[in-house]
């Protein structure tokens, strides 16, 4: 039996399926492109070594595509023709990708949490659950996760930046933003190449309103994203963002056409409809628009990668982003089809199914409202649940257009009361001041 690169068991006897292992959990850690190619390394030297089969799995499943399930599940059959032989952390494995695939998020997350208190430094563990609890908005658990992990890892062994780059961005979405910044920028210090730590980093600056800040620290890493996953993506859509509110809106277009949303790059081109290029392409054109800014034929083809999508609801956060496309786009079929496939997975029995019922769905109809300026329609969707947005996962930073767009809406229907309340709500948990935030100055000064 051979062991991972931290000392734990795998059921394998043989030496290079286990480094070509290690080196796909190193990818999938760093946010490189190559992971699934080591992978197949692995499972070509030992085509029944079960945790090949089960990281290949896992790797389907974090497309949060309904296509991709099969392929999860295949995956994980292959895994247990094995399971008579693996180890208890190993069934643990099986048990998590069984419930990803039927939907059981919560089962999911108890298997990992289980392997992590016996084995802290089982790494991929440890990511795949900060993963998921981030996707399902529990910020607390996902710090209590990792720093629950913590103490049993040492700072030699590799993964310990991903350690300190999961504390960071755990620590950043509850507020903590001292501790999230040292975090980052330690696991940083490590790797320059972390991306999740620079990640970290870029949400403390954009909630402190440090945007210069942040344009800074992204520049000076940029020359370590090369053979980087779509993740680079979403740095560069942060840095657009540090632009947007400063008001240099030909630097966002640039950014968007040139970095996070250009059809013809080869990321994009690999998978052109993935759930987060599409909640960064679209939530910039709506932040744009809002800004006054026009932003031509860019919604079209994010419309299009929606109407193909619609009824795929394995990311909450991405519905209501694929309506900005349909509804900025006037495709009321599709979005018809949206919401009627919401409703359809809200009365399901899955994980998602009452998150679907209770926030996705509502916040869907919202947008599709608001596109067609009926103000207090998406005041009475988004009143109710603006302090259960969090349910629809994604970050305060992804999570703040839906904000804006109630308080947008609650001041075109003359609802002061409702705006202003929206707006103190706003105070909290930021240090700059509303009448210093793009989506809410106009609003904050009328109010």
């Amino acid at each position: 039996m051979q062991q991972d690169a931290r000392g734990l068991a795998l059921s394998t006897d043989l030496p290079e399926a286990a480094r070509a292992y290690d080196a796909a959990i190193a990818s999938y850690l760093g946010y490189r492109t190559d992971a699934a190619r080591h992978v197949e390394a692995a499972l070509a030297a030992d085509p029944g070594f079960a945790m090949a089969h089960l990281l290949r799995g896992y790797l389907a499943m974090l497309a949060f595509n309904r296509a991709f399930v099969p392929a999860a599940q295949a995956a994980l059959a292959e895994a247990r023709k094995a399971e008579a032989g693996l180890t208890a952390r190993e069934r643990h494995h099986v048990e998590a990708l069984a419930a990803w695939t039927e939907g059981r998020l919560w089962r999911m997350l108890h298997a990992w949490e289980a392997i992590l208190a016996d084995h802290p430094t089982d790494v991929l563990a440890l990511r795949l659950a900060h993963f998921n609890y981030f996707w399902l908005g529990e910020a607390d658990a996902m710090r209590r996760s990792v720093l629950h992990a913590k103490p049993g890892w040492a700072a030699d062994l590799p993964g310990w930046g991903t350690v300190l780059s999961c504390e960071a961005f755990a620590r950043e979405e509850c507020g903590e933003y001292r501790e999230a910044e040292a975090a980052g920028r330690a696991a940083v210090a490590i790797d320059p190449r972390d991306l999740w730590g620079t990640h970290a980093v870029a949400h403390v600056l954009e909630m402190e309103g440090r945007q210069q800040d942040g344009i800074a620290w992204l520049d000076g890493l940029q020359g370590h994203w090369e053979g980087a996953a779509a993740i680079v993506h979403h740095l560069w859509w942060h840095r657009a963002l540090y632009h947007w509110e400063l008001g240099e809106f030909d630097a966002v277009l640039a950014l968007y056409d040139g970095r996070f949303r250009n059809p013809d790059s080869p990321l994009t081109r690999a998978m052109p409809d993935l759930y987060i290029d599409i909640q960064n392409a679209t939530a910039m054109l709506w932040r744009l628009e809002r800004a006054g800014v026009a932003v031509g034929e860019r919604w079209a083809e994010l419309a299009d990668k929606a109407e193909a999508r619609a009824g795929d609801t394995l990311s909450a956060f991405t519905q209501p982003h694929w309506m900005l496309a349909l509804a900025a786009t006037g495709r009321g079929a599709a979005a018809g089809r949206l919401v009627a496939e919401l409703a359809a997975a809200g009365e399901g029995d899955t994980t998602l199914a009452c998150i679907h019922a209770a926030v996705t769905g509502p916040t869907a109809a919202a947008v599709l409202a608001h596109r067609q300026g009926d103000w207090a329609r998406v005041v009475d969707l988004l009143w109710p649940i603006r302090n259960e947005l969090w349910r629809l996962g994604g970050s305060h930073a992804q999570r703040d257009i839906f904000r804006q767009m109630l308080a947008d809406a609650a001041a075109r229907a003359g609802d002061r009361n409702r705006l202003r309340a929206v707006l103190a709500e706003e105070t909290a948990g930021r240090t700059l001041p509303l009448t210093r935030r793009r989506g809410y100055a106009p609003l904050a000064i009328a109010a």
